[in-house]
């Protein structure tokens, strides 16, 4: 990895994907998810982020029906050749129900899909382009055929996907290489570790975790959502974050502090450094995770995270936590890869 002085380092998505920052930016709650947002924080922090290294910014088209896209594209427009674009397609929110999301990986509906994100964004091609979500009565290969169309029309250059397991990655690639894998991963998150994690290593395809800071539980900021979270914050929906769940998830934190104390820094940026450190545990993995904030304070704290190097022992600490945590990830787990394994 090559950093230069005040950034935090670099490393390739792939074998022959973007050159990015070690860490990336989820830029999701800026414009949805988590409850109000301050637009003028939320551009500061995009532009401090850029200060930092961070070179990687996820999207995706169904944040907010297409407007997170549409917030960025200034961002992107004013520094197209110094950031890698992420967004994605396949997922949507119910018209009917919010709290239901609706999976597409119709070709057709692929290729409008790509079309109308180049529009919000603003630009010509879309660096990492994912498969947001799997609808498993289409097979991958078709989708992932379809995508590969999309890098010959020069629309995207590098292929992504997010929540699918080892053997549907391993199919993924055969049919077109894989930039990186989204998956949610973290001290709260490890199901990807018996499948996914080997597979990626496996096939030289990056592993981008989103969520890594747990939805903002892993830092301390909330224990009880339900309690302390506004009516539109998504978290509410999550099981491991509301009544009793929440309360025995957030007893899990102490040997989190313990560490933090001992390296006079943040619960947040232990659990960034744990998930960090991972491509060192696993030998041929790139790692870049895309801890999501929309203020400049927390981008300079989770960056500063990348430097901070975890013992054998603090690991061997933090090990235990995600076998005890209380709750599902989401509330409907087919959607995920864990739900498919």
């Amino acid at each position: 990895m090559t950093a230069q002085t005040g950034q935090i380092a670099k490393v390739r998505l792939g074998t022959d994907g973007p050159e990015v920052g070690v860490q990336g930016l989820g830029c999701m709650g800026m414009s949805f998810a988590y409850g109000p947002t301050d637009a003028d924080e939320a551009r500061a922090t995009l532009e401090r982020a850029l200060d930092l290294g961070v070179t990687l910014y996820d999207t995706a088209d169904a944040y907010a029906a297409g407007e997170n896209e549409q917030f960025l594209s200034p961002f992107f427009k004013a520094h197209r050749d110094e950031v890698v674009i992420a967004t994605k397609f396949a997922l949507a929110v119910d018209p009917d129900d919010p709290t239901k999301r609706i999976i597409n990986n119709d070709p057709a509906y692929i290729r409008s899909c790509v079309d109308a994100s180049l529009r919000r964004l603003g630009v010509d091609t879309i660096d990492l382009y994912y498969m947001h979500r799997r609808d498993p009565n289409v097979p991958i290969e078709e989708t992932v055929g379809v995508m590969a169309e999309l890098v010959t029309a020069g629309k995207v250059k590098h292929l992504g996907l997010s929540e699918v397991t080892g053997p549907e990655l391993r199919a993924a690639h055969a049919v077109h290489p894989i930039a990186a894998l989204q998956s949610e991963w973290s001290l709260f998150s490890r199901d990807i570790e018996r499948g996914v994690v080997p597979a990626a290593a496996e096939l030289g395809v990056g592993l981008v975790p989103y969520s890594p800071l747990g939805r903002g539980f892993l830092t301390g900021s909330f224990v009880s959502a339900d309690k302390e979270l506004g009516e539109d914050d998504f978290r509410r929906q999550q099981p491991r974050f509301t009544g009793e769940n929440a309360a025995a998830n957030s007893a899990l934190l102490e040997p989190v502090r313990t560490v933090a104390a001992a390296h006079g820094v943040s619960l947040g940026q232990i659990a960034l450094a744990w998930v960090q450190q991972q491509a060192q545990v696993v030998d041929g993995l790139t790692v870049v995770p895309i801890p999501g904030t929309r203020k400049r304070t927390r981008v300079e704290e989770n960056t500063a995270a990348t430097r901070i190097e975890l013992t054998p022992a603090e690991l061997d600490l933090l090990a235990p936590i995600a076998a005890q945590v209380a709750g599902d990830r989401y509330t409907d787990m087919t959607f995920t890869s864990a739900g498919r394994e």
